[in-house]
């Protein structure tokens, strides 16, 4: 009976103790890795939500800039590409077609007239970095979060085991072992593993979601590359339907 009494008296304390409470009485050791995982987990989370707007955006602009592109027109596919800066898929034509439009000038030649085999190389080369350089920028971010999602946990444990360490401390100084004394020690160092697990379990959730969206963003870019690099050899090895280069037709 004595137990049942004693077990809810510090049940009771417990209840009574507020989060916030257990978060200002942890040792200044403690105390920096809950900041420290605080801000991990509001980094995070801003890294979250733009990452979660940049990839909706590249989609959104993407397949409306490929319907523009498949129409036929480089001049009209230019102007979306500029109005549709989210797409990497409009960022890679819009390098491509300043890099074709460089070497026109340069040579003050139309450019379907200037797409030799050396100018094809180096409008390819182009295209290849600017793919290369849109999807390092996507991922940009994403390893913060795999960061935070695997090693917050262990941050956290660090810091419940400091606080662990220092209930003993305060038991042997205070003499005393029973369950009101240990219980409270406790749980304040065990605050430091959960906040540790909520800093690092929507990282990683959404570090996982983010990849797999990055992926199909990825095949997208590699499939346009590819298909920007065949429509500009072809429009190289036609006869120039006009003296505007712009108004050539892609596709088929």
């Amino acid at each position: 009976m004595s137990l049942v009494i004693v077990g809810a008296a510090v049940g009771g304390r417990l209840a009574s103790v507020d989060v916030l409470d257990l978060m200002f009485q942890a040792g200044w050791l403690v105390k920096i890795v809950l900041l420290i995982m605080g801000a991990i987990s509001v980094i995070s989370w801003a890294i979250i939500a733009y990452k979660w707007r940049e990839l909706r955006r590249a989609g959104k602009d993407s397949d409306a800039f490929l319907e523009v592109y498949h129409e036929g027109s480089l001049d009209r596919a230019y102007e979306a590409s500029r109005e549709l800066s989210g797409s990497p898929l409009a960022r890679i034509f819009a390098a491509g077609y300043a890099e074709a439009s460089r070497i026109a000038k340069y040579t003050g030649k139309p450019m379907s007239r200037t797409l030799d085999e050396k100018q094809l190389q180096v409008l390819e080369r182009e295209i290849t970095w600017t793919a290369s350089r849109e999807e390092l920028r996507l991922e940009r971010g994403l390893s913060f979060l795999a960061t935070a999602g695997s090693a917050t946990p262990f941050i956290g444990l660090f810091g419940t085991v400091i606080g662990i360490i220092n209930a003993f401390q305060n038991i042997g100084i205070s003499g005393s072992a029973s369950l009101a004394t240990v219980a409270p020690g406790i749980a304040e160092a065990l605050i430091a593993t959960a906040v540790g697990l909520f800093a690092a379990i929507p990282a990683t959730i959404l570090y996982n979601y983010f990849v797999g969206e990055l992926r199909g963003v990825t095949t997208a870019i590699e499939l346009f590359a590819a298909e920007f690099e065949g429509d500009l050899r072809r429009i190289a090895s036609q006869e120039p339907a006009s003296a505007n280069p712009a108004a050539r037709k892609v596709g088929p």
